[in-house]
């Protein structure tokens, strides 16, 4: 046996025995857990972002408002999350265990944060917030 065999061997029987250290398993097995439970959470408000009514308006009133200020309005789905990029300008909604959160920025500084309810809140009024703040 070479001494690269040797060497081989020696890393998969350590490897072998990090794969059944108990408490590395049971760590694994908390974690994936603990993102099952959170995208469960998350879900009804991740599919509301998604599908709502809200969310085309808001789309259609940040573009309108864009055009008239003469400004492209990108958006960009990131997984969950709803990108809106408008110069130096960005909004990202990103469903929560709460709800969904809208975080707001400048030049990459966060000026505003709030929960939207696609159900009761007014889609052209978060747009107008966003586009019209300085």
């Amino acid at each position: 046996m070479s001494f690269l065999d040797n060497l081989e061997n020696n890393l998969k029987a350590l490897e072998n025995l990090e794969e059944r250290d108990p408490e590395k398993v049971k760590r694994d097995q908390d974690r994936r857990e603990a993102e099952r439970n959170a995208a469960l959470l998350r879900a009804p408000y991740a599919d509301a972002l998604k599908n709502s009514p809200f969310t085309s308006e808001l789309l259609t009133q940040c573009r309108t408002i864009g055009h008239a200020q003469r400004v492209l309005v990108q958006f960009t789905w990131l997984g969950e999350n709803l990108r809106l990029d408008a110069k130096a300008k960005r909004m990202e909604l990103a469903p929560t265990a709460q709800g969904i959160t809208a975080v707001l920025s400048l030049n990459g500084e966060e000026t505003g944060r709030l929960i939207v309810d696609p159900q009761a809140d007014d889609a052209a009024a978060l747009a107008k917030r966003w586009l019209l703040q300085e």
